[in-house]
């Protein structure tokens, strides 16, 4: 018998196997999850940080920290590599010390901080069921018993605070509870106006001590992309350009470092799928283009229901009109939310979901004077439709509407 002719996917594996060894030699260091040992023009922020936590090491307990910045700026990577170092010193003297991190875009309610938190001492508890109260208590009296200073990380704080305000007061005030035991907390977060919005008794708990990090520059980001590329890559797989193009379009993405590697770690993975021996700014370019696409869908994939029937109005009404206005909109959204059992919300407040979906840049919504009849705003999706359809037509309450003729 002959040899089994290859199928297009060996010959898709063959190829990327062979690719592997020309472009990549450790590709994990462009991931955002990565933290490198050196963090490039970030010395000052863990020195910061470090003076603010050292008292841990003689048994004291750190102020409480604010951490905030725009995207990308290196918040999360010096907390953890700070936090990392002050364990090994404490276990090195051997003083009790232990932290949590947690992402608050997934752990977004008081129960689920709780239940992380004692996961994290080695405390067993139910994902639901309990109470509250009894998960604070178990917690509480675990930590007592452990004689420890523990530092808890929330990342995105803000999305935490939005859900649930409750969580966060609990938190700040969780000392005077305890015996044994000093708790601390960091919080970060990317919207720099978020502590504007705290309630004042959170606000002068969580905020003792503050460090913000501005964006990183050009050439910053130049030298931060620069460090990586020389473990990511093969001598000369780089062309000349590359680097600076990708840190150009990060220096405008406010500073964004993750942006800027994410955005060379695509063109690089292009180049690899073409099997082309070396990374271009043409492949940059394209790598810009499918990002952009990336994010479209998941930004409208991520809205709530009550927004993405909204967009769906506004979807709805463009194909039937070349104008569309906010009282137009609200007569659609009216039908949609009846077909499908939903909560018709006010005039008002669709009005507020409009001002989020210009903000988030996915509709523009323009003022018009309306003479006697008052204003009301003109409004345009700004991304494609075909991207709106089929993030809509994903959520099986809205895309029935597609079917029907009523609207």
């Amino acid at each position: 018998m002959g040899e089994k002719p290859k199928s297009n996917i060996d010959e898709i594996f063959d190829r990327y196997l062979d690719a592997e060894t020309k472009i990549f030699r450790n590709r994990d260091v462009l991931s955002p999850h990565y933290v490198p040992d050196i963090l490039p023009h970030r010395d000052n922020k863990f020195e910061e940080l470090a003076k603010i936590l050292a008292p841990a090491l003689r048994g004291g307990a750190p102020s409480n920290i604010f951490i905030y910045g725009t995207t990308g700026t290196g918040k999360t990577a010096v907390t953890k590599q700070v936090l990392a170092k002050l364990k090994e010193r404490a276990e090195s003297r051997d003083l009790a010390f232990k932290y949590s991190y947690m992402n608050c875009q997934h752990v977004d309610t008081k129960y689920r901080v709780l239940t992380q938190l004692c996961e994290d001492i080695g405390i067993d508890v139910p994902f639901t069921g309990l109470h509250f109260d009894v998960i604070y208590q178990k917690f509480k009296e675990a930590l007592d018993e452990l004689d420890t200073m523990h530092v808890t990380v929330l990342d995105e704080v803000d999305m935490l605070y939005r859900k649930s305000s409750e969580s966060l007061y609990v938190l700040t005030r969780m000392n005077s509870d305890l015996e044994n035991s000093k708790i601390s907390i960091i919080g970060i977060t990317n919207d720099v106006n978020f502590k504007e919005t705290l309630d004042p008794r959170i606000r002068s708990s969580l905020s003792e001590e503050e460090i913000v990090f501005s964006p990183y520059t050009a050439e910053q980001l130049n030298d931060i992309l620069a460090q990586r590329a020389e473990v990511a890559f093969h001598k000369n797989i780089l062309e000349f350009g590359v680097i600076n193009l990708c840190s150009a379009v990060g220096a405008q993405q406010h500073g964004d470092a993750r942006r800027s590697l994410d955005l060379l770690r695509v063109a690089s993975e292009l180049a690899e799928r073409n099997g082309d021996e070396n990374v271009t700014e043409l492949h940059v370019r394209k790598a810009q283009q499918v990002i952009e696409r990336n994010t479209v869908v998941e930004v409208l994939t991520s809205l709530p229901i009550q927004t993405k029937a909204v967009l769906q109005a506004i979807f709805m009404g463009e194909g039937k009109s070349e104008e569309i206005t906010t009282g137009d909109v609200y007569k659609i959204y009216s039908k949609i939310c009846k077909l499908v059992r939903l909560d018709i919300l006010t005039t008002r407040r669709v009005g507020d979901l409009i001002n989020e979906l210009d903000m988030l840049g996915i509709i523009t919504a323009q003022v018009i004077s309306k003479g006697r009849g008052g204003r009301s705003k003109r409004i345009h999706l700004t991304v494609p439709h075909k991207q709106v359809r089929e993030v809509i037509e994903s959520d099986f309450r809205l895309s029935k509407i597609f079917e029907m003729k009523e609207i």
